[in-house]
């Protein structure tokens, strides 16, 4: 409400000091007189230039609405029967004060709510502490916080000032707002300066929103690594850290997360009862899981959902089943007695075994959570796929997103459910780990494919009569699927139109016919990754053909250019490996695609002519790995596309030689190396490089321009950098995170220099280099390293050298050591207590780390990939069912028969698998070694004869054996 005013009120002057003019003060501009009847044109910018204000306000109006002038003109003292009043307060903050009194609009905002309210506290004014009251409630319950975030540190600064001049509501609504934004505070540089008091109330909250529970318990540990001084200071310390980190639900936790905290100095022990706890849930079988629940605080097993949760990420949770994924979208409010939860286990029991439909009567309400967009079920094979998507379509109503990766269970038949159930969802990701038996890479033996007998009535069911509507899927991932077939692909070419984004990498089931129809039927697609598949000549055909929809839909013959092509709209094509593909179809649909962001065409026909003829200009990432290139083309490429950031042209061996193109042009001296790097280090800002063949120090001299943001380098054969080269790489390339040499010299002084210069190396793999490196060159600490790889570079490396690496690289969840010949099976409990959250393992020619079996690695509960290969014939033969059964999360197993103490392995079923989806056993046969230099007595050496790979989809266990070694 506006002040009121009238013709006979006297008005007062207020005399206000600007103690920081926004200008320095010229003779002129020292004072200004202004009044409150002009209030609606005042001028701050010219009115904050003077150094002293003179402001007429009427005495009524600012004594009605403003306890201080109330108490100040009208009692009793001196300055009552004054004219003039000094004013000592922020000449901005009191304007705007006065704007408020006299009802003029306020822009309340992060910046400037806390200089407000304190005014509206000092002086009284009660309109004013509504207004902020209003404000602060409103962006704190906003359904879209974004759109009026308050900094962190703003925050921060309100909440200390309603602590201190005890105004509960500030506190309050600062702790919620925090809670509901929580995902945004983790990541902005002042969460680390958030008081305890405010971060434990805001994870006590009711609406705490995080993506996950990892989200949670990783952002607490960084807030208390951050803040370890000031609890050392407190002597509760023990009972304030055990108070917060109590509140994560750590059954619900990522495998391989917690098994990773377990080293962390704060939470070490809750991490070994969050392992054992999801153990045993894994170990639970699915029926009986809602038994099993009644032991637990089914509290603790609920998914964090709000109102304002925008993504569920469980990936990597194998003990997550359709029920507690129910009961975490079912009304809590209900009192779940004894009678109740008896009905409710019931109704959940028939969604576990999908005897009935997805609402049972039994079951309390369930909620709708309208934000949500994205869900990740990855890695969660213990979750009913087709009660998951009941529950989707109606907890999730604005659902786009859906991750399922690395689930076998997930069907062609249940990709068709989802369509209709969730029309919303414009993204879909089935990656699965793709098969290691490419035929056109391979020698294959013999192979053979077993259908499994469980899933034979479902894989009959009549699933393309159900003809679902369109879909608005735009972007779809089904990357290693062995089982998709050509009848599904015309499903999927049917039903999901709208494509713009198309993975098919590893399909190897497909045929070239079915992609071209899908292409030619997808005529929105703009990205086709399609690496190691049948993708061929009618598919190049499809992609260079017209546009139904803006032309003749007939197919263009190759030489003819067409711009209306589907070709001529392509952002990225990933093609790596297509054999499929001649020469000049290539030519052709390089010359239609000018709009190209990324482009692989490694180990594909590729020759100079389909180089020349690109002439697009907006390549981002170019791979022509393994491919008979040469450096002029290559260099042509790169000067037309400035904006090329990753490259790969590791083991191109003609990259230099002499050369003469086909369109005249000859070369009388080969073409050098730094010509080329040159003009790459010149016109490009590169982030990933991957090279080998004339890569060596001058290149790396002449690359220095375009390596100032190089986050990933890889020195592959054929590449030489020497010494000098290594030496100058932290030099050049500071930001480097990844460090992949292989067949390189290496020294402790040049590794040294690395190490100690690159703090932020997440990867290093150091592949049969040559050189002196000893242990020297680890004893530096490197907190960041995600992933080693030594293999064949430290023959010296005992167990006391591996305790070292423990300390050092603490943090790995990726871990390769090949031909450490003196370690032993005491290496084993080394491995398993200094990273107990690995990953991946490959351990080969480790001396006799498996020659008493298999004990303390175990212990590596969260193992997805695992590769033993001569390290003593100890494995038992049931070691991979073993391995399984007590590695929920592991998919891929490496091994060698050598090492079978039975001389074999026992081959698990289906049923018993767990996750697994690849196994590969390789053979060997003793050879006579010819190089027996003391030619005294003939030695025998194990040389690898065959392996026999198997792999199990949802369909079907294929067994092949190939020549080579997998």
């Amino acid at each position: 409400m506006m002040a009121s005013s009238s013709g006979d009120d006297e008005f007062v002057i207020l005399l206000c000091t600007n103690l920081n003019p926004k200008e320095p003060v010229i003779a002129r501009d020292r004072e200004i007189c202004i009044s409150t009847q002009d209030i609606h044109r005042w001028d701050f910018d010219t009115i904050l230039r003077h150094q002293t204000v003179r402001l007429q306000a009427y005495r009524k109006s600012v004594v009605e609405h403003s306890s201080y002038f109330r108490g100040l003109l009208c009692g009793s003292f001196s300055e009552s029967s004054l004219d003039c009043i000094e004013v000592q307060w922020n000449l901005e903050m009191f304007m705007n004060i006065l704007k408020c009194i006299y009802g003029c609009p306020l822009d309340v905002t992060s910046s400037n709510f806390l200089p407000l309210f304190e005014g509206a506290l000092y002086f009284g004014v009660d309109m004013l502490l509504s207004e902020c009251r209003a404000w602060l409630s409103t962006v704190s319950l906003s359904k879209n916080p974004r759109s009026q975030q308050l900094l962190l540190d703003d925050l921060i600064h309100i909440w200390n000032f309603g602590l201190e001049h005890a105004i509960d509501f500030v506190p309050a609504l600062c702790a919620s707002y925090l809670a509901r934004n929580f995902m945004w505070a983790m990541s902005n540089k002042f969460f680390r300066s958030i008081p305890y008091n405010l971060l434990f109330d805001c994870v006590k909250h009711p609406c705490l929103t995080v993506d996950s529970e990892m989200h949670l318990c990783d952002a607490l540990l960084i807030w208390l690594d951050a803040n370890a001084e000031q609890f050392d200071c407190l002597s509760t310390t023990e009972d304030a850290l055990t108070e917060i980190l109590k509140e994560i639900r750590i059954s619900i936790l990522p495998l391989w997360f917690a098994a990773g905290k377990r080293r962390s100095c704060y939470f070490s022990k809750l991490a070994d009862e969050s392992v054992d706890s999801i153990l045993r849930l894994v170990k639970t079988p699915s029926t009986g899981s809602i038994n099993a629940l009644c032991d637990l605080d089914l509290e603790h097993l609920r998914i964090r959902l709000t109102d304002y949760s925008e993504r569920v990420n469980l990936s990597g949770c194998p003990q997550i089943t359709s029920a507690i994924l129910i009961l975490s979208v079912l009304d809590s409010s209900h009192d779940m007695d004894p009678t109740l939860w008896k009905i409710a286990k019931q109704s959940l029991l028939m969604v576990e075994r999908f005897d009935k439909g997805f609402i049972s009567l039994g079951l309390p309400p369930i909620f709708s959570f309208e934000a949500v967009q994205e869900v990740n079920i990855s890695k969660c094979p213990r979750i009913h796929l087709q009660a998951a998507i009941e529950c989707f379509s109606k907890s999730f109503p604005s659902l786009r997103t859906i991750k399922a990766a690395y689930l076998l269970n997930f069907k062609t038949i249940t990709f068709c459910k989802l369509v209709p159930k969730c029309p919303t969802i414009c993204e879909v990701d089935l990656t699965v780990d793709p098969s290691p038996v490419i035929p056109t890479q391979l020698s294959v033996v013999s192979s053979n494919k077993s259908v499994i007998v469980r899933d034979k009535l479902l894989d009959m069911a009549p699933v393309y009569h159900l003809r679902p509507a369109l879909s608005n899927i735009t972007k779809l991932s089904l990357e290693g699927r062995s089982d998709i077939c050509d009848s599904d692909m015309e499903f999927i070419s049917k039903h999901c139109v709208s494509l713009s984004f198309l993975n098919l990498k590893g399909c190897i089931s497909v045929a070239d016919i079915s992609i071209s129809n899908l292409i030619l039927r997808c005529v929105k697609l703009h990205s086709i990754l399609v690496c190691d598949t049948s993708f061929g000549m009618n598919s190049i055909q499809a992609l260079c053909s017209r546009i139904p929809k803006l032309g003749n839909s007939s197919a263009s013959h190759f030489g003819k250019r067409n711009l209306d092509s589907l070709a001529s709209n392509l952002q990225t094509l990933h093609m790596g490996c297509c054999k499929g593909v001649n020469e000049t179809s290539l030519l052709e649909l390089l010359s239609q695609a000018k709009l190209l962001r990324s482009l692989s065409l490694r180990d594909t026909h590729l020759v100079d002519d389909a180089l020349y003829n690109f002439s697009g200009s907006a390549l981002e990432m170019l791979d022509v790995s393994n491919t008979m290139i040469s450096g002029p083309a290559l260099a042509h490429i790169v000067r037309g596309n400035s904006g090329l950031k990753y490259l790969n042209a590791r083991g191109c061996k003609n990259l230099f030689q002499q050369k003469s193109d086909t369109r005249g042009v000859e070369f009388s001296f080969p073409y050098s190396s730094e010509e080329l790097f040159t003009d790459l280090g010149r016109t490009c800002k590169l982030e990933e490089i991957a090279l080998g063949w004339g890569f060596s120090y001058f290149a790396l001299e002449a690359l220095k321009p375009g390596f100032t943001s190089l986050k990933s380098i890889t020195v592959g054969l054929g590449g030489s950098l020497g010494e000098s080269g290594l030496g100058l790489l932290p030099i050049t390339c500071p930001m480097l995170e990844s460090v992949n040499l292989h067949f390189q010299m290496i020294s402790d002084s040049v590794m040294i220099s690395i190490l100690a210069s690159l703090r932020k190396l997440e990867a290093l793999a150091l592949c049969y280099c040559l050189g002196d490196i000893s242990i020297s060159s680890f004893k530096l600490p490197l907190p960041y390293l995600k992933k080693l790889r030594l293999e064949r570079v430290t023959p010296w490396m005992t167990n006391n050298d591996l305790v070292l690496l423990t300390q050092n690289c603490a943090n790995l969840v990726e871990l390769s050591l090949i031909g450490c010949a003196l370690l032993n099976t005491d290496s084993q409990l080394i491995i398993s207590q200094g990273w107990p959250g690995l990953m991946s393992i490959h351990l080969e020619d480790c001396g006799g780390v498996t020659a008493k079996g298999i004990t303390s690695l175990f212990n590596c509960t969260a193992l997805e990939d695992l590769l033993l290969r001569h390290n003593g014939p100890g494995l038992q033969r049931n070691f991979i069912l073993d391995a399984a059964s007590k590695m929920p999360m592991l998919r891929k197993v490496s091994l060698d028969l050598c090492d079978a103490r039975d001389g074999y392995f026992d081959i698990p079923d289906y049923a018993d698998r767990y996750s697994l989806s690849t196994v590969k056993l390789a053979r060997c046969k003793s050879k006579k070694c010819t190089l027996d230099l003391n030619w005294t007595r003939a030695r025998r050496q194990p040389v690898h004869e065959e392996t026999l790979v198997l792999v199990w989809n949802s369909k079907h266990l294929t067994s092949t054996v190939v020549k080579e070694r997998l």
